[in-house]
């Protein structure tokens, strides 16, 4: 069996409609077997060009009037295999430009938009001609520093472990969240009630970080998954991926002193994952 696919990378599009401003890179795959005498024969009659899936991309870009990635995707889907015989099964993705309204006089201006991040939504469908069948959004490209209420003792030692323990640190952290959704339609946000947008798993992460007691990045991410799924039922799956950039204390630093300085640690940083489903 040949496992094969095509697809265009990162179109850029900015979607203006009124006040509101949606900026996205767009990518997609083709998936199947459709086009595989492209591979094996030298035949082109099975393959769109990539070509035109980017002006494809643009054109639905200017007519697509909704306010989430998760429809623009799924609408532009359904207009590829519309469109194309010639397409099976397509796998789409997007990450979202977090432009917001900047505050002018007191009131968010309904023209004026900064860019933030590096934290930023992101998102991604798959579908085939029965319809949508996966549905995965994330909040991707966190950067949190907490001052104290974290910790980083009993951990295993010998006589390679250098680290210290550490009762109270300020922890550090880059995280990326993914989560996806058990009936892959809540995704487009037809009832708001099921739909997660990812500011809203950006606040939760960011209350748990702020309230939570940690021993370690695991304990950290275990309790925010948990806080998760409860609050959000319409999902089945919540992934994190972090990074320990903690600094170091400065030398000469007294722990127990009401001033202390960090500086940035040796730049080879600690993975976390955990994937929790129900």
């Amino acid at each position: 069996m040949t496992s094969i696919s095509y697809g265009k990378l990162s179109v850029p599009v900015q979607c203006v409609s009124g006040a509101r401003l949606l900026a996205l890179d767009v990518s997609m795959e083709v998936l199947g077997q459709g086009f595989l005498a492209a591979y094996t024969e030298g035949d082109n009659r099975g393959v769109v060009a990539t070509d035109t899936m980017k002006n494809v991309i643009l054109r639905h870009a200017l007519e697509y009037d909704g306010a989430t990635p998760e429809g623009f995707l799924e609408a532009l889907g359904r207009r590829f295999l519309t469109s194309y015989p010639e397409m099976e099964r397509l796998r789409l993705w997007a990450e979202e430009h977090p432009f917001s309204p900047v505050r002018v006089g007191g009131e968010p201006s309904d023209r004026l938009f900064a860019l933030g991040g590096p934290d930023h939504a992101v998102a991604e469908l798959e579908l085939d001609r029965g319809g949508l069948i996966a549905a995965g959004s994330g909040h991707v490209g966190m950067r949190l520093l907490k001052t104290t209420g974290s910790a980083f003792t009993r951990f295993a030692r010998d006589d390679a472990t250098t680290l210290p323990e550490r009762s109270d640190r300020p922890l550090y952290i880059a995280l990326d969240v993914h989560w996806r959704y058990a009936d892959p339609a809540d995704a487009l946000g037809g009832d708001p009630g099921r739909y997660v947008a990812a500011a809203q798993v950006r606040d939760l992460v960011a209350t748990v970080f702020h309230e939570f007691v940690s021993e370690s990045i695991q304990h950290l991410v275990h309790e925010i998954g948990q806080r998760i799924l409860a609050r959000f039922p319409a999902l089945s799956e919540v992934t994190f991926r972090g990074e320990n950039h903690t600094h170091d204390p400065v030398p000469g630093m007294d722990p127990d002193g009401t001033r202390k300085a960090y500086t940035s640690a040796f730049p080879a940083w600690g993975l976390i994952t955990l994937t929790l489903t129900r």
